[in-house]
């Protein structure tokens, strides 16, 4: 991790070591009460608290009951404490706790963000936008795109609340790594609509600006948690179509099957099934970057010297690390 933007932010969840004692700011991602193994002691309250390198469980064995009430979720609250290993996890015990007032501390600590430039990364969104010519479709991008709210909120956005580029600034890191993606698919099958692909993979994932809330928590919003972002995007994408004269009614009927089919599946979530070229080629263009992502987040975080990921329930399964990821298949060749 970088330096903390705010002096008194005390140490990154990721820093913390069994042993440690300490005083730091972070945000409450879920609370919950417990019963002790003895009734007679009552409950202890159990704490997920996060910052921008990961998150941590913390336990409060004493006044938890009391306290519950007085802790709001994705407050940023002081906390001090010791780092202790129970079951061969870190936790944190906490000492004291309370929120903490908005001078002391900068949100830009408490959320993980894309290690990329969001100047670079805008500069080279345009240069996407600018490969799109056809008289329609360009418009239609220009609408969003030229819009500094939209383009402020796009830039910002993350992608996802925790599988992938779940991160300040991922939403437009992910749509950039597809639109890499769709350059190499439009090569290699030029019977695809370049313009309409382009399009689709800039615009698939546009509702996210209103489905997801990232002030101090990635979260989503009541709107994102009723819809979800591919019918608010549909619903975002068609209002624009409608105010643009003269758009073509088939091309619209196009791009909105490719943004409401683009997860592929109905148990993804996804209105429809992939029923055109451009549809499953966006389909199977954001499959490969959001797995390709969350692989790699999780992989970030196998501590150095072990191979395996922790059992990471929704994938089911662990997940291998080399050893050695430098090493090519030459190199291992000649040292067996």
């Amino acid at each position: 991790m970088t330096a903390p933007h705010h002096p008194h932010k005390g140490p990154f969840l990721r820093a913390l070591r069994p042993g440690d004692h300490f005083t730091g700011f972070y945000i409450l991602r879920s609370k919950q009460l417990e019963p002790f193994r003895d009734p007679g002691r009552g409950r202890f309250l159990t704490l997920i608290l996060s910052d921008a390198s990961g998150q941590m469980r913390a336990r409060v064995w004493e006044g938890g009951e009391d306290l519950y009430g007085l802790l709001e979720l994705r407050s940023a609250l002081k906390v001090q404490g010791e780092v202790e290993e129970y079951l061969d996890r870190i936790q944190i015990r906490v000492f004291n706790v309370r929120t903490a007032k908005s001078r002391e501390y900068d949100r830009r600590d408490m959320l993980p963000s894309s290690e990329r430039s969001r100047t670079e990364m805008l500069a080279e969104l345009q240069n996407h936008i600018e490969k799109i010519s056809h008289p329609h479709l360009r418009p239609l991008v220009d609408h969003f795109f030229s819009n500094e709210d939209t383009i402020s909120e796009f830039s910002r956005a993350p992608a996802a609340r925790q599988v992938h580029h779940a991160y300040i600034g991922g939403l437009l890191e992910h749509t950039l790594e597809l639109l890499a993606i769709g350059e190499t698919v439009i090569q290699v099958y030029p019977q695809i609509n370049a313009d309409l692909l382009r399009c689709g993979i800039l615009l698939h994932d546009i509702g996210k600006v209103r489905e997801f809330t990232w002030e101090t928590d990635i979260d989503y919003s009541d709107e994102g948690r009723l819809f979800g972002h591919i019918i608010i995007g549909d619903e975002m994408v068609n209002a624009a179509v409608k105010a643009l004269d003269g758009f073509p009614t088939e091309l619209a009927l196009q791009l909105r099957h490719m943004l409401l089919a683009h997860h592929g599946r109905h148990e993804w979530g996804s209105p429809r099934r992939p029923q055109s070229l451009e549809a499953i080629a966006l389909h199977s263009i954001e499959n490969l970057g959001a797995q390709v992502n969350r692989f790699h987040l999780i992989l970030n975080k196998v501590p150095p010297g072990e191979h395996w990921s922790a059992y990471d329930r929704l994938l089911a399964r662990h997940l291998y690390s080399s050893p050695d990821p430098d090493l090519n298949i030459e190199e291992r060749t000649i040292q067996e």
